[in-house]
């Protein structure tokens, strides 16, 4: 599937959303938000069950109890028309991020594809017009043998000294084949924009992309309990230049996109779904430029569930749950603005990221300072269902 314009409805649900449970978030205007479970005709109020994203996935089970839930009801079909923010009736409501109080926290360096990437980022220097030769110059030593090193084995220390000794050796390998898996702040609780909305590049970043991801949803009790899509935008310019920049590069002003909607685990989707995604994405740029990329979870390093309870346990506890993005295998080398530059966005991309039982997540790119601003966290929040309880 291929998108360069708003997708319809049918486009963004799931291929079989009447048998899905999906769990979204509406902007009412003068109200705030509302937690809310989506059909395919009908969008229903959870209000009665839960009052927060965070809260629902609290509950013993969860999706039998959204999946019985009445409640107050809006045409799908109208909160989704008015979701695109070219199009939108600011009195109308549309859909949000399907998360709020939840941290947002992303794996990294997860795939060996992206991994390669990493190391080439880091000995380029952030550089995209040295790339291509440097990308030459690992491979030539590495190749991708390191497609089948269980991370953290006796097989992976040992490959780790081989490689120390070639010199090629990178912080990126270590969390890549080493025992720690790398598990970062990609944005702040409430800070995750939606399907439909735009996604923000720092504006001093030349050497970009987006990353298609599954993103899980775990509670506070670490059971990871649905799933989602999410793009993890990406400045490969400014982590390339020192990890320690990490956080300049992965968190800015809508960077972290979430949606369309969270998948609960049920009979019909589990975690073995989520084992054997394949995501793809179509990127259309204002020139005519087209890109096809795709990310297969089962060529992951490391299974979604060791990520999650490297994320979440005795050492470190979410009480509001957490996301976690899974990292990806994409990372694009087609060159976009001449031989041997590679990739990077231009502002009024189209990105759309597509999985049959998720449906597509789709954001237009522009820079974070030219996205609407942040501004309502969760002091607001509380503010709002302080005032509907008095209702």
């Amino acid at each position: 599937m291929s998108h360069s314009s708003f997708p319809s409805l049918a486009e963004t649900l799931p291929d079989d959303a009447a048998n899905a449970i999906l769990i979204g978030r509406i902007w009412v205007p003068g109200e705030g938000p509302y937690l809310v479970k989506v059909g395919a005709s009908e969008t229903t109020d959870l209000s009665g069950l839960a009052l927060t994203s965070s809260d629902l996935m609290e509950l013993e089970n969860v999706a039998a109890s959204v999946k019985n839930h009445h409640g107050k009801t809006w045409s799908t079909e109208a909160l989704w028309a008015n979701t695109d923010t070219q199009q939108r009736n600011e009195q109308q409501p549309w859909f949000l991020a399907p998360t709020d109080l939840q941290a947002i926290k992303a794996a990294g360096v997860t795939f060996v594809a992206s991994m390669l990437e990493r190391v080439i980022e880091e000995q380029a220097r952030g550089d995209a017009a040295k790339a291509e030769s440097v990308r030459k110059a690992v491979i030539d030593v590495m190749g991708d043998n390191l497609r089948n090193v269980k991370p953290g084995s006796a097989q992976a220390m040992k490959l780790k000294e081989v490689l120390v000794a070639q010199g090629v050796w990178s912080q990126y390998l270590e969390v890549g084949i080493g025992p720690d898996a790398e598990i970062f702040t990609k944005s702040q609780a409430m800070s995750a924009v939606g399907s439909g909305f735009d996604v923000g590049l720092h504006p001093g970043s030349s050497w970009n992309n987006p990353e298609p991801e599954i993103v899980l949803v775990i509670n506070s009790k670490g059971h990871v309990v649905g799933a989602a899509m999410g793009n993890d935008v990406n400045l490969r310019d400014f982590e390339g230049r020192s990890a320690l920049l990490l956080g300049k590069a992965k968190d800015n002003n809508a960077s972290c996109a979430i949606g369309p909607f969270i998948r609960l685990f049920d009979g019909q989707y589990t975690i073995d779904n989520v084992r054997t995604t394949d995501l793809s994405m179509a990127l259309h740029g204002p020139e005519g430029f087209v890109m096809q990329g795709s990310s297969s979870l089962s060529q992951i390093s490391r299974d979604p569930l060791d990520l999650a309870a490297q994320a979440i346990g005795p050492y470190h506890q979410y009480p509001d749950g957490l996301v976690l993005f899974l990292g990806t295998m994409f990372a694009p080398t087609q060159d976009r603005h001449g031989p041997g530059q590679g990739f990077t966005h231009v502002v009024g991309d189209t990105v759309a990221i597509t999985t049959p039982q998720l449906g597509t997540l789709f954001n237009r790119v522009t820079t974070s300072d030219q996205a609407p601003p942040w501004t309502y966290g969760i002091r607001a929040l509380m503010q709002d269902l302080a005032k509907r309880s008095k209702h």
